[in-house]
């Protein structure tokens, strides 16, 4: 076989270094096995070959492809190649049925019949395998060319109401096609050597001009037709199974993150990979014709390696395999996620909660994209609307939107090179600014640091038509999905003093910023939760602010805070995984910090910092820390 001496033994080099990595402590090898129907189905049609049809046919060409799923889940109409038979020629073909084990009698094969006149034209009528007298075993599909009266044959289906005839088990096997144009009429044979089906029509067919060209294509449902050879040539050509060696592959839908504990095969259940065979053919197999093994392991967190086998020809034979490569983390938590980690999500389907912007606010949200990187808007969407849900705007990440709103409005950013943006946006950082400008208008921000380390931006300015009080936002996504996963200190709650900071955000003069966040505590005291820290751009300090009514600073001492709780005790135990909302306001000459938290005893407590002075209005920005605890920013 063509590059079988070259590729061999890589192959079993690859192998034999995978098996040895099977002997590491703690390595998972796994095998998805198909079903125990499909492989003794396999079995049954490989001992087949041979048997039935007719053999030696004059002219066969190998003509080597499927139709259909190996997993017998083809919907109807999956078609085959176009095979072109002029007016008094035959064609015949072989090729090997594997019929699905619900015994359904209309899942086999059946022959399409259609006018071509340098392409596929009028369709005729189609010709099924089975043959109930009372089900559409055949029909037309223009006039009256196909006529039930002249179908032949050796067996009938008595499938009855349930449309289930285990008899149909008997279809599988080696079938060779007969479609004879001579004389004008038309002859079809269908036969594995034990059930026969025939057409037989002497008359012209068709009726509106028998010296036409015709086309016949073999079509499938929930059933797999794997071709062996034609006598005639079809539309694109041959393909010949020396020319079907798997030489590489790709994966597809690997999760990014896997949460601790989850067994091999149910994390990669949906991983698909596509198959490079010569030639330039390719096809996607499922997870159960992989083998898959995680470096080092799937118990211990951290960075892994999946190593997915291949060891399968075109036609489903076992031959060298083939391997490829993709990285995985094992994670303790998964934090919030807005569409499917493989990336597969869907136009629409996926939403983040909503975030209410009041007027002259910002609200600043940090996450994760990821990106099946296919085209520019497989990325996250802003999408503006009111509480009843009807909608402002959207805003795709690529400078291009839609809406009432969006239509007046300026964007700037537009990346010179979108190709590679495209590819700096799996797993880039972003912090989006959303701001209601309290005057029917909005602005959005979005800051993007690239998997390549460069920081790309996208605003839209000016957006219209917004009730100043009735304004929020969510996220989607499309192709891809969002995690927000900017965690702030040790999630073990060890985080010492000072030790972890977040971003500064600058507040410009009469702006107020608001971001949100879980916070963790261990407990252990009330200054163990998050604190605010206001400062110029030198990172000298205007205030330090904790969660618990304290804090210092030259500019804190002319503060009045409210808030401060009844009981302490009580409120310490609910911020370990209380929904924090912190809003700072520039205005002008003082700054005011106003803290909203959620307890994870659904108890709303409130902590403010009012009338912080002075300050610098042009020279204002804001950050977080921790102390014996962590934050996760959403």
């Amino acid at each position: 076989m063509k590059y079988l001496n070259k590729i061999t033994t890589v192959f079993c080099s690859a192998t034999l270094g995978l098996m040895a990595l099977t002997s590491c402590e703690g390595g998972d090898l796994y095998g998805i096995g198909a079903p125990d129907w499909m492989s003794s189905k396999i079995d049954s049609i490989a001992a087949a070959k041979g048997q039935g049809g007719e053999e030696g046919i004059e002219g066969l060409e190998e003509d080597v492809y499927n139709i259909g799923k190996e997993d017998l889940s083809a919907s109807f109409w999956t078609l085959g190649k176009t095979y072109v038979v002029p007016a008094g020629q035959k064609w015949q073909a072989q090729f090997n049925l594997t019929v699905n084990p619900d015994n359904k009698y209309y899942k086999n094969f059946y022959i399409a019949i259609n006018e071509f006149n340098g392409q596929v034209g009028t369709e005729y009528g189609v010709i099924r395998f089975d043959n109930d007298p009372t089900k559409n075993s055949e029909w037309n599909t223009t006039g009256t060319e196909i006529d039930r009266s002249l179908v032949g044959g050796n067996f009938q289906n008595s499938s009855e109401g349930d449309d289930v005839d285990p008899s149909v088990q008997k279809m599988n096997g080696k079938i060779t096609l007969t479609v004879d144009r001579a004389n004008g009429g038309l002859y079809i044979e269908m036969t594995n050597g034990t059930l026969t089906k025939t057409y037989t029509q002497t008359s012209s067919f068709p009726s509106t001009g028998s010296d036409i060209d015709l086309c016949f294509r073999v079509g499938v449902e929930g059933s797999l037709v794997s071709f062996l050879g034609s006598t005639i040539e079809p539309i694109g050509g041959f393909t010949s199974a020396e020319d079907k060696m798997p030489l590489s592959m790709t994966l597809n839908g690997v999760p990014k993150k896997i949460l601790q504990g989850t067994e091999l095969a149910a994390a990669f259940a949906n991983t698909t990979a596509t198959v490079q065979f010569e030639t330039g053919i390719s096809k996607e197999v499922p997870a159960s014709d992989l083998t898959f093994q995680a470096i080092p392991d799937m118990n211990s967190l951290g960075k892994k390696t999946l190593v997915a086998v291949y060891n399968k020809t075109y036609k489903g034979e076992s031959c060298s395999p083939v391997i490829a490569y993709a990285s995985f983390e094992i994670v303790d938590k998964m934090y919030t996620c807005v569409g499917a980690t493989d990336n597969s999500t869907a136009w629409w389907t996926a939403f983040s909660q909503d975030f209410k912007v009041a007027p002259g606010e910002t609200y600043v949200s940090t996450f994760t994209n990821y990106t099946n990187g296919a085209a520019n808007w497989n990325n996250f969407l802003v999408v503006l609307r009111k509480a009843d849900m009807s909608e402002y705007a959207v805003l795709r990440a690529d400078n291009w939107g839609w809406g009432a709103g969006y239509d007046a409005c300026t964007t700037s950013g537009g990346q010179a090179d979108w190709a590679a943006w495209l590819s700096a946006m799996d797993g880039a950082k972003v912090t989006t600014y959303v701001t209601n400008n309290g005057d029917g208008t909005a602005d959005v921000k979005a800051v993007m640091i690239g998997n390549d380390g460069v920081t790309y931006t996208q605003e839209y300015n000016g957006i219209n038509t917004i009730d100043p009080n009735d304004f929020q936002f969510c996220f989607t996504i499309e192709g891809g999905h969002m995690e927000f996963d900017e965690v702030l200190g040790e999630e073990d709650n060890t985080t010492g003093w000072w030790a972890a900071h977040s971003q500064d955000i600058t507040v410009p003069a009469g702006k107020t910023y608001t971001t949100r966040f879980k916070n963790f505590t261990n407990g252990a005291a009330n200054w163990n939760n998050f604190i605010v820290v206001l400062t110029r751009a030198d990172n000298s300090e205007y205030a330090v602010l904790r969660a618990d009514n304290y804090g210092w600073g030259d500019s804190y001492g002319t503060c009045t805070t409210s808030g401060g709780q009844a009981d302490w005790g009580t409120w310490l135990s609910a911020m370990d995984d209380a929904y924090v909302t912190v809003s700072v306001t520039n205005n002008g000459s003082s700054a005011d910090v106003r803290c909203v938290m959620v307890g994870n005893d659904g108890v709303t407590y409130y902590q403010d910092y009012l009338g912080i002075s002075p300050i610098e209005a042009d020279n204002f920005r804001f950050r977080f820390t921790v102390e014996g605890g962590h934050l996760v920013f959403e």
